[in-house]
């Protein structure tokens, strides 16, 4: 299938009204998902087993501290685990970013430190352990940008694997602080990593060089006694 083709089957998935209309400019070094240089980045790609699956579940965080909330809603999702029941979906199941709060989470992170800080990547790790899945934390101060590369670029390339980042918005040139979103494809020929940014509102899908989001994700953390950000590996528990 042709690049155009996904990038308007994203252009409708994400479809909102003035889902992109406010958005902020991106900086040079960013290329967005929608552009030819975008739609190209994709068509090159091996590495992305992770688009459909995500793109069928994306959604836009619901407040500006639910970032990592909504990634991890979006990943659940796509990896097919059972969820609970939605009242106003019944008889339907699926994870919200409502539903995926619970008991087991508030004592990892209580939703009312949530609402103010929204979450580090430990956290995000540990909440994804609550459920029947593999996930594996590493931050940037404990790998290589070979190893990163290397790591999240197999996961994408495989069936039921997925990757979620945890970096520094400025780092990238972007405005401003920390931030959480899922990753979607690799481009080994550019080199670039697609960022599906949960943040609809602020920014587009953005395909970034590896060495800028390693170096995004090589920043510390204050909320998370100054240990650096990073990425997650979530696959299911055997693996396959």
């Amino acid at each position: 299938m042709s690049a155009r083709f996904y990038s308007l089957l994203l252009a409708l998935l994400l479809a909102a009204p003035g889902a992109f209309a406010e958005t902020l400019k991106l900086p040079d070094n960013l290329t967005g998902f929608g552009s030819p240089a975008g739609e190209s980045f994709l068509a090159e790609s091996t590495a992305k087993e992770a688009y459909f699956p995500l793109a069928s579940n994306f959604l836009t965080q619901k407040t500006q501290a639910y970032c990592g909330v909504a990634s991890i809603v979006m990943v659940l999702n796509a990896l097919n685990v059972p969820a609970p029941a939605v009242p106003e979906y019944e008889p339907y199941k699926t994870f919200t970013q409502d539903n995926v709060l619970n008991d087991r989470t508030e004592t990892i992170l209580p939703r009312q430190v949530l609402d103010k800080q929204g979450m580090t990547l430990d956290q995000i790790g540990a909440i994804l352990s609550t459920q029947p899945i593999k996930a594996e934390v590493r931050h940037a101060s404990d790998a290589s940008l070979e190893q990163f590369r290397t790591q999240a670029s197999s996961f994408l390339a495989k069936p039921g694997h997925f990757v979620i980042v945890n970096y520094l918005r400025k780092a990238m040139g972007q405005e401003k602080g920390g931030h959480i979103s899922p990753l979607a494809a690799y481009d080994e020929k550019a080199d670039r990593f697609l960022i599906l940014d949960v943040a609809r509102y602020k920014y587009p899908p953005v395909w970034v060089k590896t060495t800028d989001l390693f170096g995004a994700m090589n920043t510390v953390d204050s909320d998370n006694e100054n240990k650096t950000r990073g990425y997650v590996l979530i696959s299911s528990p055997s693996g396959e």
